[in-house]
């Protein structure tokens, strides 16, 4: 298995589970993180047609407390469809077909604990899957 790690701005998941926003705010920010993630896929020449990946999403913030893991999803969720094939609407990457089970894994998200000094951080990690 080969693992790549796409590296995402901000200092904390611009989407949350608990969040109520405006349906124009969100579409802005779930465009942001879908093109931030297919530039960094594009950048680092991931390959396409990948046969299936597991993406996992990892959160270090930069304090220590209580954060529930799957409130992460929702940042989590534009991320995958960006590294899909997408829809002509909406095109992703291409890394894989789908982002449905048949093509990619997403394990619930990681909260890792706070570095002191350090600011939060958010990444991708995609392992994919060799070929047969």
């Amino acid at each position: 298995m080969t693992t790549h790690t796409i590296v995402l701005s901000g200092t904390k998941p611009p989407l949350s589970m608990n969040q109520r926003l405006h349906h124009q705010v969100k579409a802005r920010i779930t465009r942001q993180l879908r093109d931030e993630v297919h530039i960094e896929a594009k950048r680092q020449r991931l390959p396409r047609g990948v046969p299936h990946v597991t993406v996992t999403l990892h959160y270090r913030s930069a304090r220590n407390g209580v954060r529930d893991t799957d409130n992460l999803v929702a940042t989590l969720k534009p991320c995958c469809d960006a590294l899909a094939k997408g829809t002509p609407k909406y095109p992703g990457y291409g890394l894989v077909e789908d982002d449905t089970p048949q093509w990619m894994t997403k394990p619930m998200p990681v909260i890792h604990p706070a570095e002191k000094g350090e600011p939060g951080s958010l990444w991708l990690e995609i392992k994919l899957q060799e070929q047969p």
